[in-house]
C-alpha cells in the first residue's frame, strides 16, 4: 500500500531555505534496512519515518541520513511535526509526543513557531585531535570541546565561520564523532551567535540547518553570554534560524524553536 510522504524545509519561513527532511507515515512495521533505502533514495539530510502509537498524539519517531541512523534530529522532528499538524489533521492545540531513541520528545505550536523539548548535549572542553586541526587548515580555533557527540570549534569571528573550507577527508578520520560544529559570536543585533554543521562520516558533508548541534550551541553561548533565550542563525548556503530557551545555562533540557514549510506531498510506492 502507497505510504504518504512529505518534504518539509525546517528552520524555514520560504520554500528553498533551511534544511529539507522527508517524512515518511509508516502503517505498519518496516525494518531499519528498508528505512535506511529509502533515506538513501530521498538522498536528504534526514529522512524521519513516523509510526502512530495507540495514544493519538503520541508516534514512534526514526531518524535516517542516506547512510546511518542517528539518535536525535531537531529539523526533522520539526518537520514531522509540521507535517502531522499541517497534513495529517494532528490538532494544532494539543503537543506532539515523539519516542525516540533520544527519549521522549515533544512539540508546541505558538503563533506560527514550532518549538521542541529535547535533551542537552553541554560541552566540555578538550584537546582538539590532530585530523580536527588539519581539518580547519589555516584556521585557528579559540576554543575546542566534546559534547560526546560532536567536536564543537569556536572560531574568531562570524566572517571565519562563514569562509571556512574543511577538509573533508580529516573530518572523515574524526571516527569518535559523528560531525563537527564550527561557531562564533553574531555581529547583528538579532542573533546571538552563528553556525555551521560538516558530518561527511554519516554522509552529510555539510548540514544546512541542524537542530541537534544546538542542543549544544545553546547552553555554550547561555554559559558564556548569560542569556538563556538565544537566537542562532546557521550560516549553510541555505542557511536558517533557530530559537533557543533554556531554564539556565546548566539545565537539562531545552526548547529549540523554528519554522517550516511543505514543498513537495507525494506517496512512496515501496
Amino acid at each position: 500500500m502507497p505510504l504518504p510522504f512529505y518534504q518539509v524545509d525546517a528552520f524555514a519561513a520560504t520554500p528553498f531555505t533551511g534544511n529539507p527532511a522527508a517524512v515518511c507515515l509508516l502503517q505498519g512495521d518496516r525494518d531499519a534496512d528498508w528505512m535506511r533505502g529509502v533515506a538513501a533514495e530521498m538522498n536528504l539530510s534526514e529522512t524521519a519515518f513516523l509510526a502512530p502509537q495507540d495514544d493519538e498524539a503520541t508516534y514512534r519517531l526514526r531518524w535516517f541520513t542516506p547512510t546511518d541512523e542517528v539518535a536525535l534530529c531537531g529539523h526533522a522532528t520539526l518537520a514531522s511535526a509540521h507535517a502531522l499538524w499541517t497534513h495529517e489533521q494532528a490538532s494544532s492545540e494539543a503537543p506532539l509526543h515523539f519516542e525516540t531513541a533520544s527519549g521522549r520528545l515533544t512539540t508546541r505550536r505558538d503563533d506560527g513557531w514550532i518549538w521542541m523539548d529535547v535533551p542537552t548535549d553541554p560541552v566540555a572542553p578538550t584537546d582538539p585531535p590532530a585530523p580536527l586541526l588539519d581539518a580547519l587548515g589555516d584556521t585557528t580555533p579559540k576554543e575546542v570541546g566534546w559534547s560526546g557527540r560532536d567536536y564543537l570549534v569556536r572560531l574568531p569571528d562570524a566572517d571565519a565561520v562563514r569562509a571556512l573550507q574543511p577538509v573533508f577527508s580529516s573530518l572523515n578520520a574524526l571516527e569518535e564523532a559523528r560531525g563537527t560544529i564550527v561557531t562564533a559570536p553574531a555581529p547583528a543585533d538579532d542573533v546571538d551567535f552563528v553556525s555551521r554543521f560538516f558530518a561527511p562520516r554519516v554522509g552529510v558533508p555539510e548540514d544546512p540547518v541542524t537542530g541537534s548541534a544546538h542542543c549544544a550551541l545553546g547552553p555554550y553561548w547561555a554559559a558564556r553570554t548569560g542569556h538563556t533565550t538565544l537566537t542562532g542563525r546557521q550560516v549553510s548556503a541555505r542557511g536558517g534560524t533557530v530559537r533557543v530557551r533554556l531554564d539556565a545555562p546548566d539545565a537539562e533540557r531545552v526548547t529549540l524553536g523554528g519554522q517550516a514549510v511543505t514543498v513537495v506531498e507525494g506517496r512512496l510506492n515501496a
